[in-house]
C-alpha cells in the first residue's frame, strides 16, 4: 500500500515523502509586499515536507486581494523571496511559489485599483481592506485584449519567482479568484470567446496555464482547482462537465501537477482522477469544519487513487508534521486567532515535538 512517507518523483524533483504543505494566507508581508526574515524561519521549520507551496503571491498590483500579502511583480520581490527560498533549500526542501490573482475579490483601498473580473458582477461580500472589512466594489469587466494580458501576467510572475529561488510555481485556479471567476456560471456572463460554452470557460485557465508553462517549462507548474467550490460566492452549473473539459485541455501540456480541494465528492474525484494522466495532489480539508485534515484522511485518498496530499491548517502549529505522522504523536491546534493576525506569534513560535 502507498505511504505518506514513501518518496515520489515530481518532475525533476525527488521528493522524500508525499505531503505537500498547502498554500495558506498568512498577511505577514510587508505594506509594500515584501517577504521579510519571518517568512524565511516560517517556511525553513516545515522544509521536511515533500513540497511546500507558498502563500498566494500576487502576480500585480491590481491582483492583489488582502493588505500585507508578498508579491512577485517587482525586482523588490524577488530579492525579498531569495533569502525565504534559500533557507527551504538550506533545510533540505523543495518551494513552489503560488500564484494568485483576486480578481473581483479586491478592492481600491489595498490596492489603488478598481478590481477587475471577466464581467462586472459585484461580489455580495465585505472584502479586507488596511482599514478593515469594507463591502466589495463593483469590479470592472476585463476588455478581450485585456483577458490576454492578464494571462501573461501569470507567466511574468512565474518568471520572477524562479528568478527568486522558487523550483516552481502553482497558479490559484479555485477559491473563488480570477481563473475560477472564469470558471463560474455567475462571474461569467461574458458572450465572447471567454464566456457561455464550457470550451469559452475554461479558455482563460488554460491560456493563464500556456503561457506559464512556455515561460518557465510545463514541469515546474502545477494548478489548484476546487470543482464545485462555492468560496467568494462561486457558482458552477456543471463541475463534471466543466472540469472534465478543462483536464482534457491541460493534459497534454504535461504539467507538474493538479492541486485539487475536494468536499468529499468522491464520484467527482473518481471521475476527473480518470482523466488526469499526470501527478494529482488532493486537500482533503475543504468542508470539515473545526478541525484538519489528519494522517488517516491523507492515507484514505492516496487509497483512492491521489499521488500526493496536502495539509494547511495541520501544518500551522505543526511545522514537523511529517515527523508526527512517522512517529504518531498527537498534533497540536493552532490558535485561530493569530492565523492572520500579524507578528511572529502564531507564526513562527510553534516549535517541533523535540523541544
Amino acid at each position: 500500500m502507498v505511504s505518506l512517507l514513501q518518496p515520489y518523483d515530481l518532475g525533476p524533483l525527488r521528493l522524500p515523502n508525499r505531503v505537500v504543505m498547502a498554500p495558506m494566507t498568512r498577511v505577514r508581508a510587508t505594506r509594500d509586499g515584501l517577504a521579510g526574515p519571518s517568512t524565511a524561519t516560517y517556511y525553513a521549520q516545515r522544509a521536511t515536507a515533500g513540497l511546500i507551496v507558498s502563500e498566494g503571491a500576487q502576480p500585480s498590483r491590481p491582483g492583489q486581494s488582502n493588505p500585507h500579502t508578498p508579491g512577485l511583480h517587482s525586482d523588490a520581490a524577488v530579492e525579498a523571496w531569495r533569502p525565504v527560498t534559500a533557507a527551504v533549500h538550506a533545510n533540505g526542501g523543495r518551494i513552489f511559489a503560488q500564484i494568485m490573482h483576486g480578481g473581483r475579490v479586491g478592492h481600491p483601498d489595498t490596492t489603488g485599483f478598481v478590481p477587475v473580473a471577466p464581467s462586472a458582477v459585484r461580489l455580495p461580500a465585505d472584502v479586507f481592506t488596511p482599514a478593515g472589512p469594507r463591502p466589495a466594489p463593483v469590479p470592472r469587466a476585463l476588455s478581450r485584449r485585456e483577458v490576454q494580458g492578464e494571462a501573461a501576467v501569470y507567466a511574468q510572475a512565474a518568471r520572477r519567482a524562479i528568478d527568486a529561488g522558487f523550483d516552481g510555481v502553482e497558479l490559484h485556479g479555485a477559491n473563488g479568484y480570477l481563473i475560477q471567476q472564469f470558471l463560474s456560471s455567475n462571474v461569467n456572463q461574458r458572450t465572447d470567446e471567454y464566456g457561455g460554452s464550457l470550451t469559452g470557460r475554461i479558455r482563460f485557465a488554460v491560456e493563464a496555464v500556456e503561457a506559464t508553462a512556455t515561460a518557465i517549462g510545463a514541469e515546474r507548474v502545477g494548478l489548484r482547482l476546487f470543482p464545485g467550490g462555492t468560496i467568494w460566492d462561486i457558482v458552477e452549473d456543471d463541475p463534471f462537465g466543466l472540469y472534465t473539459e478543462l483536464y482534457r485541455a491541460l493534459a497534454p501540456l504535461g504539467l507538474a501537477y493538479v492541486h485539487t480541494l475536494m468536499n468529499g465528492d468522491r464520484e467527482l474525484f473518481d471521475v476527473l482522477r480518470k482523466e488526469w494522466p499526470g501527478t494529482y495532489v488532493v486537500n482533503p480539508s475543504a468542508g470539515i469544519v473545526g478541525r484538519p485534515a489528519d494522517q488517516a484522511a491523507g492515507q484514505t485518498w492516496l487509497t483512492r487513487g491521489a499521488d500526493l496530499i496536502s495539509y494547511g491548517r495541520a501544518y500551522l502549529a505543526n511545522p514537523d508534521l511529517v515527523e508526527l505522522f512517522r512517529t504518531g504523536l498527537p498534533l497540536r491546534e493552532a490558535d485561530p486567532e493569530l492565523f492572520y493576525a500579524g507578528g511572529d506569534d502564531g507564526y513562527i513560535t510553534y516549535s517541533s515535538h523535540q523541544y
